[in-house]
């Protein structure tokens, strides 16, 4: 079995929601990653529909802050942004990392919310999709460090070069979101990743299963969940319940039907990854429900982390 790595997602949203701005917690939870011997950090990308820090200015930081770890966006959403401009940012932190960036991406989710962050800079929601893909192809040309011309129905431009380019020939990898036919279609035509969160393990083994089958290269299979760990099933509930509907100002009952999250203790947290992991799960990205977010780090580095299947 290929080697299964562990990611953790810094809290922006956790600490905006909370109305705390200070950031230096957030790379504080980078190094406490890193000692505890975790692989990877990631952050999340949404400057209007769930306010949070800007997710590439921070992993710049954190990529001084803590040399050993992967950096990842889960997820960034590229398409409210002009693809020349994303290229060069992620280009430049691709750089500074050392090559150790992995690009989360994705859409939007259809909620009114995500349509209004939309509208606001300017982009219609409509197409979001097609934008994405376009914007990869041009990401990718011009992290060849080529000379760049493109024409497409949503960008055109001549005679555009970035420096620097990338730390690693053709730019850092691309993982998206998504499930169902035309999002797997994607993954398998477009990603070099895939990170979903479905809640139902089998659908998660079914369509690793697809994009498998569909893709004509190696796809990493990832995860992304939220765990709230507590000895006490109940308190664990309530604690998954305050987090979840602060973060997305939605019931956790709407929620929990649409991503993968597990409150109760440690043992049967564990219990549940490993389902993912036998269905084919090679790096979870993990979203800890807590108010104190380095003890609950802590909590699953010591009694998670020892259980799971990697």
């Amino acid at each position: 079995m290929a080697e299964v790595k562990i990611g953790y997602l810094l809290p922006t949203r956790d600490r905006a929601a909370g109305g705390d701005d200070d950031l230096a917690p957030l790379i504080e939870r980078a190094r406490q990653a890193e000692a505890l011997g975790l692989d990877s950090v990631w952050a999340g990308d949404s400057p209007l529909t769930r306010p949070r820090a800007d997710p590439l200015l921070l992993l710049a930081a954190v990529a001084v802050a803590a040399p050993r770890l992967t950096l990842g966006t889960a997820m960034m959403l590229p398409t409210l942004r002009h693809p020349i401009l994303v290229a060069h940012q992620l280009a430049t932190l691709d750089r500074l990392a050392g090559g150790r960036l992995v690009v989360g991406m994705g859409a939007g989710f259809p909620t009114p919310a995500t349509e209004a962050q939309f509208a606001a800079v300017g982009v219609p929601f409509r197409t979001r999709f097609s934008r994405l893909e376009e914007s990869i192809e041009v990401m990718r040309r011009l992290w060849s460090g080529k000379d760049v011309s493109f024409t497409g129905r949503h960008f055109d431009f001549r005679d555009v070069t970035l420096v620097p380019a990338p730390a690693r020939p053709g730019g850092p990898p691309i993982w998206l979101a998504g499930g169902g036919g035309p999002s797997l279609q994607r993954v398998a035509r477009l990603g070099d990743g895939w990170l979903p969160y479905p809640p139902d393990v089998a659908d998660y083994a079914r369509e690793r299963a697809d994009v498998h089958r569909l893709a004509s290269r190696p796809v990493t299979a990832a995860l992304y969940a939220t765990l709230c760990l507590d000895d006490d099933p109940r308190h664990a509930r309530e604690l998954l319940r305050t987090s979840i509907e602060r973060y997305y100002n939605a019931p956790l009952e709407v929620v929990e039907k649409i991503q993968a999250m597990c409150a109760g203790p440690p043992a049967d947290a564990a219990a549940w990854l490993n389902r993912y992991i036998a269905a084919g799960a090679r790096h979870l990205v993990i979203r800890l429900a807590a108010d104190d977010h380095q003890a609950a780090l802590d909590r699953f580095a010591a009694r998670v982390l020892p259980l799971l299947d990697v």
